[in-house]
């Protein structure tokens, strides 16, 4: 019987590139930057890498559907390469193909690393049409913004939430996050924003404002994954063990079918659930030391830190006032400013959320630094939209926890 991944595979190096308008460097400069100081973090050879994973979801990106891109910048040594799509969440699937495969013995270092140059191709988040594929996931009438608005006036109407307290909310939501990223360097944006510009920016679509939407930028993130035996001898101070790694994807129940109201994500809830089970977690509210997950919009934070069984159901707009995903709150919420500060390039987002809760479990966050140590740090990537997603849950922690 199947026993999942808990405690086999260590993170032993993380890398990340600054994200912004790269205008000046390609996606092969981008890559490097972060591999670079993820194989430096590490203590290895880059001749040690047994299997790397390379996620990226516009096509424009680069030539041919392939892992060629990735072995080609770092110069790999002919080892397997695998590209790897999967919307929004292709940053996390990466490092899942990495961890499986030091997990299940096929290899003792893998390599997952995340890349997109969207400022140069003008892409700014808009439906794609495919390229005559049965299954089309273009559609003219909808836009993200549109679709998450949707989200959040169905979760209004739910909850019986009034529409000022929603968007204080989603203003509070938004003004923690931005607070958070001025202290980080590695940013695209950051600036301070008070409650009142959020409150009175010009509307995007009904109820979301301008500052309740992340942006697009350009950026690079990586992972490097061994065996607990490896990362032993490697005698870091403190060492990072992969807890688990859930995925769930929608079956059109959502998209199909009147069971589902329209306010919550099912996806995340099914794989929180089962990553909590994987990870030993039967509190998370109370175990959860820290998250990173997948604010696409100020309303997708907010309903996400129900969905992930950390505020009741209806009840995550109290705790966003109360302050308990703020950084010194009881469980903060993108302490390094999340997708509304650095920007959504597809392919890196999910590695970039677990940088920063590498980083804060070894201590080495610096001015973000906790005060209390991390026991378990939680990332959510999300892709899609509402009504039709893939979700992944990802839960690290200290060795032996």
């Amino acid at each position: 019987m199947a026993s999942g991944i808990r405690d086999k595979v260590a993170v032993i190096g993380m890398g990340c590139s600054k994200f912004g308008e790269r205008w000046s460097d390609n996606a092969e400069d981008l890559m490097l930057e972060a591999f670079s100081e993820a194989v430096t973090d590490a203590s290895i050879e880059k001749d040690e890498i047994g299997a790397a994973w390379f996620s990226t979801a516009i096509e424009e990106q680069h030539v041919g559907k392939s892992g060629i891109p990735l072995a080609m910048a770092l110069r790999l040594p002919h080892i397997p390469v695998t590209r790897v799509e999967n919307y929004c969440a292709s940053g996390s699937e990466a490092f899942r193909g990495a961890v499986y495969a030091v997990a299940s013995g096929a290899c003792d270092i893998a390599l997952a690393l995340g890349v997109e140059k969207l400022k140069d191709t003008g892409y700014g988040g808009l439906p794609q049409r495919s390229r005559g594929a049965v299954n089309d996931m273009y559609w003219s009438n909808m836009s993200a913004p549109g679709a998450f608005a949707q989200l959040a006036s169905a979760y209004q109407s739910k909850h019986g939430v009034a529409r000022d307290d929603l968007k204080r909310a989603m203003a509070h939501v938004s003004v923690k996050s931005h607070d958070n990223g001025a202290k980080n360097p590695k940013a695209h944006l950051r600036k301070r924003i008070d409650e009142d510009r959020v409150m009175n920016a010009p509307m995007i679509a009904e109820p979301l404002g301008l500052f309740d939407c992340c942006g697009v930028s350009d950026g690079a993130a990586c992972a490097i994954v061994a065996t607990p035996d490896i990362a032993k001898g490697l005698e870091k101070k403190h060492m990072v063990t992969v807890k688990a790694v859930q995925v769930a994807v929608s079956n059109g129940t959502e998209a199909q079918h009147n069971s589902w109201d329209g306010s919550y994500f099912m996806t995340t809830r099914v794989a929180s659930a089962r990553a909590y089970a994987e990870a030993g977690i039967e509190k998370p509210r109370d175990e959860i030391s820290l998250t990173e997950v997948h604010d696409c919009f100020s309303v997708t934070e907010l309903v996400t830190m129900e969905d992930l069984h950390i505020s009741s159901e209806g009840g995550a707009i109290k705790d966003v006032m109360d302050g308990c995903y703020d950084a010194e709150g009881a469980v903060p919420c993108q302490i390094d400013g999340g997708l509304k500060c650095f920007g959504h390039p597809i392919g890196a987002s999910g590695l970039r959320m677990l940088y920063e809760v590498y980083l804060q479990m070894q201590g080495r966050a610096g001015e973000r630094q906790r005060s209390s140590e991390p026991v378990f740090g939680l990332t959510h990537n999300l892709g899609g939209f509402p009504h039709q997603n893939v979700c992944s849950v990802v839960i690290v922690g200290q060795a032996g926890a």
